[in-house]
């Protein structure tokens, strides 16, 4: 087993995230996991945004936050879901909404991920956002650790 790499990255504010989450981009593929947490308004919806339009080579693509739908599929160069696990009570509501096991050949975006960290595998990134007030409203930090083989892959974001 790899042991976690972890990169502190300072976000001014959310074109420093998209770029944060183009650079990520490059580095992911069909089966990886990233878990974002943080916070309300941290940034976590911000970021799968960002990286989604990145993917889709489309920065104007309506991207609308899975909050209510808990769910967003996209079929761009290979096949995204964008999870927001916040309404989750039980983790086998994820089985309800085909998360459970988590789809094959898909990136799978998981905000909340605390909600049902039993459903995450040991192979992931996990993106913690928070506010940084005093740098600007706007501005955020992320820790971003990779875990298991997505080790290698913090490690190559932070080269």
């Amino acid at each position: 087993m790899n042991a976690p790499a972890t990169l502190s990255v300072a976000l001014a504010n959310e074109t420093a995230t998209a770029y944060l989450m183009a650079d990520l981009a490059l580095l992911t593929g069909p089966g990886d996991v990233i878990a974002l947490s943080g916070d309300l308004g941290a940034g976590k919806t911000a970021a799968a945004r960002a990286m989604i339009r990145y993917l889709a080579d489309d920065p104007s693509l309506e991207v609308p936050s899975p909050t209510f739908t808990l769910a967003q599929s996209y079929d761009l160069p290979f096949p995204i879901v964008h999870a927001d696990l916040y309404r989750i009570n039980d983790p086998g509501e994820l089985e309800e909404i085909g998360l459970s096991p988590l789809p094959a050949a898909t990136l799978a975006l998981i905000e909340w991920p605390e909600r049902a960290p039993d459903a995450l595998p040991e192979d992931r990134i996990d993106i913690a956002f928070s506010h940084r007030p005093a740098l600007g409203s706007s501005a955020r930090a992320a820790a971003i650790t990779g875990h298991g083989k997505a080790a290698a892959q913090v490690e190559r974001l932070r080269n």
